[in-house]
């Protein structure tokens, strides 16, 4: 391999680790972490990658917080040629008890015990519903004011009258996680259990899936300023990981 086709694979890994991150949402936020600025730093060595992440506070929820660095774990070593992947969290009142149960691969239960009380399963599915919800509003929103469509006729919007857009590619990606149908002619606005809404109960879902679209649009802008306000004393905090790469193999 020549020196320009080193140069060009380790760019390529760089790209990818940081490509793998952005998989990786916040539960409650549904924003990516690399986003967030929730992604510390990146490093990249002889064996392999180095991730720390840091959250708004230390007293972040725990059972999130393992959620996500689960996550980035998970979805780094579905990267090709990585090597080991450490995931670590930082400034979190849980740090220990989480990096130790990250490093054993101990899972949500062996890592935390008696205090894991909740499945992560349910709380995931929860707030997958929730992201699909404010996708759905927003489709629906964005539909409603390119069209003018009347809102009697909502409840007949299908997915295949939906153009295609940042919004309806969210939406799908979204019934995706949840197991609802991507059938082209299946409705958009449906309820919790992916069931199609009738004309008269529309007004009230749309209410609700607007008020659980804000809640999560305002809490992302919190703890953004909460993230901003912790890490004020020089040190970044904008979307873009800093990433540092030592490898010295590959460049031989």
């Amino acid at each position: 391999m020549t020196a320009i086709d080193v140069r060009a694979v380790d760019v390529r890994l760089q790209e990818d680790v940081l490509e793998a991150l952005a998989t990786v949402t916040d539960p409650e936020l549904d924003e990516p972490i690399t986003e967030l600025g929730f992604v510390r730093s990146v490093t990249l060595d002889d064996d392999g990658v180095t991730v720390h992440l840091r959250l708004p506070t230390a007293f972040c929820s725990p059972n999130f917080a393992y959620l996500m660095a689960s996550d980035a774990q998970d979805a780094l070593r579905t990267v090709e040629h990585v090597g080991r992947v450490r995931v670590l969290l930082d400034d979190h009142h849980d740090s220990e008890k989480i990096n130790a149960g990250l490093a054993a691969d101990a899972g949500y239960v062996g890592t935390f015990g008696s205090e894991a009380q909740e499945s992560l399963v349910e709380l995931r599915n929860i707030f997958l519903g929730k992201a699909h919800t404010a996708a759905m509003e927003r489709c629906v929103a964005a539909y409603v004011k390119r069209t003018t469509m009347d809102i009697n006729d909502i409840h007949r919007l299908t997915l295949r009258d939906l153009p295609a857009s940042k919004e309806k590619s969210a939406l799908l990606r979204r019934r995706i996680s949840i197991g609802l149908s991507m059938c082209p002619n299946s409705r958009v606005l449906v309820d919790d259990n992916g069931l199609a809404i009738a004309a008269d109960a529309v007004p009230v879902r749309l209410r609700f899936a607007k008020s659980v679209r804000i809640s999560m649009e305002g809490n992302a802008h919190f703890c953004r300023g909460l993230l901003a306000t912790r890490y004020a004393d020089g040190e970044s905090v904008d979307a873009t990981p800093r990433v540092t790469d030592i490898r010295t193999r590959s460049l031989q």
